[in-house]
């Protein structure tokens, strides 16, 4: 995503720590941020450091959580890699996320300075760009598609949903690098009072709308869009199956709902504080020194509480359902228990496709 979708190294905008002043470049480049100067009320080390630490705990949780998924897909020998398509890529795109945190936790440390060179600033914002935007991409496409498969495409064959769900999954990972590469463009190492910082440097005579551009597209892409089609088509899917007397299903039920919560309670106070620093930076919020530091510890906070999401994904959509469950016990306690008979129970126990979409598959 764009700078301020970044754990916050990339403060470009920091309303009141600056007075009006040119930013020296490395390569001559210069922008002019123009704000008030207030003094050093907050605590902004320990702030930097408390999160750093929570950084570390998020990147370990999820890169463990997110590698069995993974694992799982490629080991998988009934279900296969095909099956669970959309959740592969969810999983290896937060992944990616994940896998940068350590350059982030580094930077924050160091005051959210940058000694790594413009090179790595580029692709390192790049990588975490495409693959937040793609983690929640593939969330919203996961939601249509078990709709979908429920409401109308009950009989198409399997053949054909793969071959579908694999365009989507390519479209999904080429829109998200497109939308990425703007922003990663103006990226650059920047000097000022002999600190070096990688932020976006835009063209100086459009700078206000490229920030604007930049930060409504986070909020936009990031939130607005997919969450109303992660919520509906979910809820259309709690419809279908509310109507079973079945009390597995009406589980499933349950697990639909938490897929919409916890979308909305890790996203919604980032996008919410990113909205405010957009409406601070251009003036539409009357500019304040306690404004500035609330904004700022907003913006830390709620993108580091944000990204707890790569961490719940595994959990939620996979080692909830059944599949997986089954697909752990015979990777991790029955791979060499053939004897026991117990693999065998296992795969007959298998629950089908329809029923990864909350339903059955004789709910038709």
């Amino acid at each position: 995503m764009n700078a301020v979708d970044l754990p916050p190294i990339f403060e470009f905008v920091e309303g009141g720590n600056l007075t009006e002043t040119n930013l020296t470049c490395s390569n001559g480049d210069c922008i002019t941020v123009d704000s008030l100067s207030c003094p050093n009320t907050l605590n902004k080390t320990a702030l930097l450091y408390t999160l750093s630490v929570f950084y570390i705990f998020i990147f370990m949780i999820g890169l463990v959580a997110n590698f069995v998924v993974v694992w799982m897909n490629f080991q998988a020998k009934t279900t296969g890699y095909e099956t669970h398509l959309y959740i592969f890529n969810l999983a290896v795109a937060d992944l990616c996320v994940l896998i940068t945190l350590p350059v982030w936790v580094v930077s924050l440390v160091q005051q959210s300075q940058w000694h790594l060179g413009e090179i790595t600033c580029k692709i390192t914002h790049l990588v975490f760009s495409i693959n937040l935007y793609g983690s929640i991409f593939f969330l919203a496409c996961m939601s249509v598609d078990r709709y979908l498969s429920v409401a109308y495409f009950t009989t198409s064959s399997n053949a054909k949903k793969k071959r579908i769900r694999r365009c989507i999954c390519i479209f999904v990972w080429l829109f998200a690098f497109f939308v990425s590469l703007p922003d990663t463009y103006y990226l650059k190492t920047i000097s000022t009072n002999n600190e070096t910082y990688c932020r976006p440097v835009y063209p100086e005579e459009s700078a206000r709308e490229w920030l604007a551009g930049m930060e409504l597209s986070s909020v936009l892409l990031g939130f607005i869009i997919p969450f109303p089609v992660i919520a509906v088509f979910y809820c259309l899917l709690a419809k279908a199956i509310s109507a079973s007397n079945d009390q597995e299903r009406k589980s499933n039920g349950k697990v639909i709902f938490a897929y919409v919560v916890v979308f909305l309670v890790c996203w919604l106070p980032y996008h919410v504080a990113v909205f405010l620093d957009l409406l601070l930076a251009f003036h539409f919020i009357p500019f304040s020194c306690q404004m500035e530091n609330f904004l700022y510890t907003a913006l830390h906070v709620t993108q580091c509480f944000s990204l707890v999401h790569c961490c719940i994904n595994p959990i939620l959509y996979s080692f909830i359902n059944r599949n997986y469950k089954y697909e752990l016990m015979k990777a991790f306690i029955f791979k060499y228990s053939a004897k026991t008979g117990l693999t065998k129970l296992i795969d007959t126990s298998r629950v089908s496709e329809m029923e990864y979409s909350a339903l059955d598959q004789n709910a038709k």
